[in-house]
């Protein structure tokens, strides 16, 4: 994702599929309060957090003879040399500073890939990159620059974060540096699946705040100029809707990265869906759902994988989750922060309703596996 098919381009945020329309919060038409010399709580929160918003530039070469064996290539075009075809695709993204000496955040899609990385600071410096760690299932990634005494960024807590409040998100969208928009939280927990990439494990803030090419990466702020997001994807053909990735999970990945270069997923390996009296009724006259629920309340099983967590302790299609770590369940978000709080290898108890029986059971969750690719 962090990378396009020409010369230098930015690297765009995370595309989404089309989606009904969410509500997008407050009215931006209120006049932002301003002292004598023209200044507010905007300007107030980019001085703040600016030095430590960095660009981050990556490049990856692709060769023409990257996927021949190198034991073959002597063997091909007549023993002579092959033209290598080979060209460089370059990316742009954003990212912050979260420790002086010279950590940062950013996305993974950014520099998914990237066989270079340098970093681009506001008073012109331009250090190169290691990548620590990249985790897709959050799409967080950890770079490591080698300086001292960097500015940095101050870490809100996005657990507080409600809707109405003030966004302010900086990046570098289409490569212009130091880019600032302003909006509002249009709501939390939005999860990865309502808007169309379920293969991350994300509960997003969602902003109307302009997040453009570019901005992959860079901060989301409250009004006191604290970081509360990694700015990270936009909603396809529509407009006002963006989303960023809770800095207070960001921060989760980002200590296991740095401890050990890969994030826990505790996984059980159900699909869920949220009761609601509605989901029954379209359940149990649908010809096609193969199954009928006796409530209207609970976390459906949809569907159990093969020789999963959930399947080896008993787990079944059409099993309504009605408690898990002896706490009720009524949404499915729920049900993964619990599976996340029992972690690897942990004990998960969980009382499940079966047609008209209360069925109590056991499950330990596992490491997620790797998506395959082809």
């Amino acid at each position: 994702m962090g990378f396009l098919n020409h010369n230098s381009a930015q690297a765009s945020p995370l595309r989404l599929g089309n989606l009904p329309p969410f509500e997008t919060g407050q009215d931006k038409g209120i006049l932002l309060a301003q002292n004598s010399v023209g200044d507010n709580f905007v300007t107030a929160a980019l001085n703040k957090a600016e030095a430590a918003v960095v660009q981050v530039n990556v490049s990856r070469t692709l060769a023409g003879t990257r996927n021949v064996p190198g034991s073959l290539r002597p063997f091909l075009g007549g023993g002579q040399p092959m033209p290598s075809n080979s060209r460089v695709l370059r990316g742009i993204g954003s990212g912050f500073v979260i420790d002086s000496n010279g950590l940062l955040l950013t996305n993974a899609h950014v520099v998914d890939e990237a066989d270079t990385v340098t970093v681009s600071f506001q008073d012109g410096r331009i250090l190169s990159g290691q990548v620590l760690g990249k985790d897709p299932v959050t799409d967080v990634a950890v770079i490591q620059v080698q300086a001292e005494n960097l500015p940095t960024v101050t870490l809100g807590d996005s657990d507080t974060v409600r809707q109405g409040q003030w966004a302010i998100a900086i990046g570098n969208p289409l490569g212009l540096q130091e880019t600032v928009t302003v909006g509002v939280i249009s709501g939390t927990e939005r999860s990865s699946a309502a808007i169309g990439i379920p293969d991350k494990r994300v509960g997003f803030i969602q902003t109307d705040a302009a997040i453009n090419p570019g901005n992959s990466g860079g901060p989301l702020l409250n009004a006191a100029g604290d970081v509360i997001g990694i700015n990270t994807a936009i909603l396809q053909g529509a407009q006002g809707l963006g989303f960023a990735i809770p800095i207070n999970t960001a921060q989760q990945v980002a200590q296991q990265l740095i401890t050990t270069g890969q994030v826990e997923h505790p996984y059980i390996g159900v699909q869920m869906a949220t009761l609601n009296p509605q989901v029954k009724q379209f359940i149990n006259t649908s010809p096609n759902s193969g199954m009928q629920v006796e409530t209207d309340q609970g976390i459906l099983v949809v569907q159990v994988q093969p020789n999963s967590p959930a399947a080896r302790a008993g787990v079944r299609i059409g099993d309504v989750f009605q408690t898990v770590a002896d706490q009720s369940v009524t949404e499915a978000s729920k049900v993964q922060r619990l599976i996340e709080k029992a972690g690897v290898g942990g004990k998960l108890p969980v009382q499940l309703q079966r047609h008209e029986r209360t069925v109590t059971l056991t499950i330990q969750p596992e490491q997620l596996p790797p998506v395959e690719t082809r």
